[in-house]
């Protein structure tokens, strides 16, 4: 199994691709975990369901959007288990409304959670890393994190934002042993789409067509977890989607077309 001998922390790790990275890395007995999200009850049982003893799973319930408590969330991981080898950061949410609806209370929200959440994450784990010479952050993007489509500007937006901050880091630390791995998921069958945030905030509370046919979490995961053993920098898991990421490289001009002719939601 890869990854093993580490300490592995992962956040949205109550549900989805944070849920299934947990339970696949539960089959092996050679790790320490450690579980992060809002919801403390989803993370038991999350823990429970990875077979891993107590004392090798941490739940560390925390939100992303609260930076100023992101360093003494590291320091009490450094505490329980003296070091930390991977970070898998999935906490996110997406949207489904259009820039002309949406409030900037929105966007903001956005951002706070998938970008500004992971930086203070990143930032809060580093100096930990360069200490110990070693370090893997795998960074949960999107196939949206390469390419823009309606109803997803700001989702869109704040996983951009993850490509270049990442890639900077990665040029910065390659050489004194740390590693960075940018997946670009397309639809995976998870509950993404039933807490998007609508124009005002509101949760749109509907799975969406594409996401209900998905590639299964489980097998994401499955897909993931090899490609970081591998220390990919960047991997596209999906269906036929990801083909977009090369459309938009190779014939941007047709992706544009195909994109603002096709439903937003």
């Amino acid at each position: 199994m890869p990854l093993s001998d580490s300490v592995i922390w992962i956040t949205g790790a109550s549900s989805g691709i944070g849920e299934a990275i947990a339970l696949e890395l539960g089959r092996t007995k050679k790790i320490k975990l450690v579980l992060s999200a809002r919801r403390e009850n989803e993370l038991h049982r999350v823990a429970a369901q990875t077979g891993l003893p107590a004392s090798d799973v941490m739940v560390l319930p925390m939100d992303m959007s609260d930076t100023e408590s992101l360093p003494a969330h590291v320091e009490a991981v450094r505490q329980r288990f003296g070091r930390i080898d991977y970070v898998f950061q999935n906490a996110g949410i997406t949207q489904r409304s259009s820039v002309v609806e949406t409030d900037f209370s929105v966007y903001k929200r956005l951002m706070d959670v998938n970008f500004f959440g992971v930086v203070a994450l990143t930032q809060a784990v580093l100096s930990l890393m360069l200490a110990q010479g070693s370090g893997h952050f795998v960074i949960t993007s999107s196939v949206a994190g390469k390419l823009g489509t309606k109803q997803r500007s700001g989702y869109s937006a704040s996983k951009h934002a993850l490509h270049g901050f990442f890639d900077s880091l990665r040029a910065e630390t390659y050489n004194v042993g740390l590693r960075v791995t940018l997946v670009c998921p397309g639809y995976i069958r998870t509950a993404i789409s039933t807490n998007a945030l609508g124009a005002h905030g509101q949760i749109h509370g509907k799975m969406d067509t594409n996401q209900e046919k998905g590639m299964a979490a489980d097998e994401f995961a499955r897909r993931l977890l090899r490609a970081v053993s591998q220390e990919k920098e960047e991997v596209y898991i999906g269906g036929t989607e990801i083909y977009g990421i090369y459309l938009k490289r190779f014939l941007p001009g047709l992706l544009s077309r195909v994109l603002r002719d096709r439903e937003g939601a």
